[in-house]
């Protein structure tokens, strides 16, 4: 048997470890196939970092000191060019209006949660659990902690508060991508109820996408 590593030598052994589990799983927790091209990921971020880095400076700027995001022509360019991972949340509640919602409402979400039970809406966001994100690392049973449970949390308030549309298939994946980005549950609630009543779907009588749900929308482009 090889001896174990020593001094140097283990803290290499360590930070050869650590850099494996960073490039495997990506930052929002995603595993990354076994066909994954790492050098060419690697060459690509080597020249696409300087302008990542050169908007984030953008961003702070323009943040600095605000307590909301105010539109802007500014603030639209910045968006359409991407919002760093560090301030999406904050501009997304922002411009959506779901910060407005969120401050004119306050203690409505977890009052939702206390709400009267649905079995039916229930057992069907129940059923979409286990088959959200299942190559997410964070998504499993195992995770600690597993944001299933979150994820399930905002559906069933959804559920309640937009009677009319309950819970559609579909609707697990546009909330667990919020739920990732903003890593709020109460934010990515309110950005839920954002993007599904006023933003990507008019309304269309009791139910905001009429004959299109939101995994027949995910799957067009």
């Amino acid at each position: 048997m090889d001896p174990a590593p020593r001094g140097a030598d283990a803290r290499e052994t360590f930070r050869g470890a650590y850099r494996s589990l960073c490039r495997r799983i990506d930052p929002y927790g995603f595993e990354r196939p076994e066909d994954f091209d790492y050098a060419a990921y690697e060459e690509f971020l080597s020249t696409y970092l300087v302008i990542l880095t050169r908007r984030a400076i953008k961003w702070s700027k323009l943040l600095k000191g605000s307590s909301g995001v105010q539109r802007s022509g500014t603030v639209k360019r910045y968006i359409r060019k991407g919002v760093p991972l560090e301030h999406r949340a904050r501009v997304w509640m922002g411009v959506s209006g779901a910060q407005a919602q969120m401050d004119q409402n306050p203690g409505y979400y977890h009052r939702l949660l206390q709400g009267e039970r649905s079995d039916r809406l229930e057992e069907a966001i129940r059923t979409d659990m286990n088959r959200t994100f299942p190559d997410n690392v964070k998504f499993r049973k195992n995770a600690d902690p597993c944001l299933q449970k979150t994820l399930y949390n905002i559906l069933l308030a959804y559920g309640r508060h937009n009677e009319g549309v309950g819970y559609c298939q579909g609707m697990n994946f546009i909330a667990g991508y919020l739920l990732l980005a903003t890593k709020s549950e109460e934010e990515s609630f309110w950005l839920l109820d954002a993007l599904l009543g006023r933003i990507l779907l008019p309304s269309t009588g009791n139910r905001p996408w009429g004959d299109c749900p939101p995994r027949r929308l995910l799957s067009s482009g």
